[in-house]
């Protein structure tokens, strides 16, 4: 008994210190930036700047095409373009024979464009479109995004359509108690890495608004 006690208290350490290196490494990616205009509970109204991102759009479910889209972006930073530059998933910067590697801003987006999902990686600000490496999927574009003002709602948890759906509903029902407008489609973000445990995930719910 006291052996198996011990065994689940080394356990319990080790878990505890990888999640803990996990959370450090997370936090050093470079995450979009934005302003918080108004918060209410797990409500936020935010005025995003501009940024540069690498797009795809992708047909099926929103599990399927996440992957798909995923994986797509994922080359193009890993080295898939003209240039065979790598951007990395993590950070900190780093630097290899052959390739650059530059440090990827969070989150990964996805979002519903008619009867496609349009997923998106935000790249980091300082590039210009003229400076980062041309994608050589003809599937993948890079364009400047303006500046939106959004509504958001953060949640924890997995990856499932069915929290998705669930925290999509809670936003449309918060922006039309204040009597905003809806100027766009909902936009799915994962601020995380698949590796990261499911209860430590940031993931948030974003809706372009009008206020009335």
């Amino acid at each position: 008994m006291r052996t198996l006690s011990y065994g689940r208290l080394v356990g319990m350490i080790f878990f505890a210190v990888l999640s803990l290196v996990i959370v450090n490494s997370a936090t050093t990616i470079e995450k979009a930036k934005y302003t918080v205009v108004e918060k209410e509970d797990d409500f936020e109204l935010r005025q995003y700047e501009s940024r540069i991102v690498a797009e795809t759009y992708v047909e099926g479910s929103l599990k399927d095409s996440g992957k798909d889209g995923f994986r797509r972006l994922y080359d193009y930073i890993s080295g898939d373009n003209k240039e065979k530059q790598s951007i990395s998933m993590t950070a900190p910067v780093g630097q290899e024979a052959g390739s650059k590697k530059i440090a990827m801003t969070a989150p990964v987006n996805q979002e519903k464009k008619d009867s496609q999902w349009r997923i998106t990686f935000i790249m980091p600000a300082e590039y210009t479109l003229e400076t980062l490496p041309q994608p050589t999927d003809e599937r993948v574009t890079l364009l400047e995004e303006p500046g939106r003002l959004m509504a958001a709602v953060r949640y924890s948890g997995t990856w499932s359509e069915a929290s998705y759906q669930k925290h999509k509903s809670l936003l449309e029902e918060y922006i039309q108690k204040r009597g905003w407008t809806q100027k766009g489609a909902a936009v799915w973000a994962r601020y995380d890495p698949p590796f990261m445990p499911w209860f430590l995930r940031r993931n948030e719910v974003l809706i372009p608004i009008k206020q009335s």
